[in-house]
């Protein structure tokens, strides 16, 4: 595979960003200038980090450029900081990055790279904050999407948060009463495109959604307890989502590298036949 670095100034995180791309391999049996001249469009997996994480952690800590070269796929990953994959409009000089997704680094990779635009040719998949990022992604845009892998995240039913709630002193309190704050209260933030909860409900049964898929570990201790809630309540609506688990694995990359793997099956990408060495 070839894998791009690119930073640049972005207009909407406001500093400069850097990304990583995995393009396909270029088969040995067909010349350099057939290759690149051949004008072909590559379907694109967009790939988000969890919580700490920027746009190296899925290249260090799985195999994903073996799984995308089988696949013939370009996958690009940005670097998000903590943001949630939110707008976060009073931070700094603005860090919007819900819309820099949509608005800027789509635009820019159509344009800049072989990949296809088209709703059929893209995949979105992230884990923990990126898994959370991914459902927002795919229920706020569903156009944009074919299908989506939800990897150890899953939606939270916010109409039952409480203003005492957000007053414990835990790590996920905490948390949460920065994303409310940030969306101007606790109504604003249940209206808003972070209730995810609430926009798949309104969507459910209307074939506008992409297919979801929500992977978890069964030790999961921080998620699989809230993703047997909502299975329950995707069940009720008949949202049609898929939901993998896998015994003895927590929120850990053994967990993420297996689950990226399904997540490609369940995409339906098949394998290309390319060289992965």
């Amino acid at each position: 595979m070839s894998i791009a670095t690119l930073n640049f100034e972005s207009e909407y995180l406001k500093s400069n960003h850097e990304i990583s791309i995995i393009l396909p391999n270029k088969p040995r049996d067909i010349s350099a200038k057939d290759y690149y001249e051949s004008q072909k469009k590559y379907k694109v997996l967009w790939l988000l980090h969890g919580t700490y994480g920027d746009h190296t952690d899925w290249l260090r800590r799985t195999n994903i450029e073996l799984y995308a070269c089988e696949k013939d796929l370009i996958v690009v990953m940005p670097s998000a900081l903590n943001s949630n994959y939110s707008n976060w409009d009073s931070s700094m000089l603005g860090f919007g990055m819900y819309d820099y997704l949509t608005k800027e680094l789509m635009p820019l990779v159509y344009n800049w790279f072989p990949a296809s635009d088209k709703r059929e040719d893209n995949f979105i998949a992230g884990l923990s904050m990126g898994g959370r990022g991914t459902i927002k992604f795919a229920a706020n845009h569903p156009d944009k999407f074919a299908a989506a892998a939800v990897l150890s995240a899953a939606p939270v039913n916010f109409q039952s948060l409480t203003e005492e709630d957000l007053l414990k002193d835990d790590f996920f309190a905490n948390r949460m009463r920065g994303m409310v704050q940030n969306a101007g209260g606790l109504d604003a933030f249940r209206n808003s495109s972070e209730n995810v909860w609430d926009i798949l409900d309104s969507h459910a049964g209307s074939g506008r959604l992409p297919r979801l898929l929500f992977a978890c570990g069964t030790d999961d201790a921080m998620i699989y307890e809230n993703l047997l809630l909502f299975q329950k309540h995707a069940d009720e609506m008949k949202l049609g989502a898929e939901f993998w688990t896998l015994e003895g694995y927590g929120h850990e990359w053994r967990f993420w590298d297996l689950a990226i793997q399904r997540a490609l099956e369940f995409f339906g990408l098949e394998d290309s036949g390319a060289s992965p060495y």
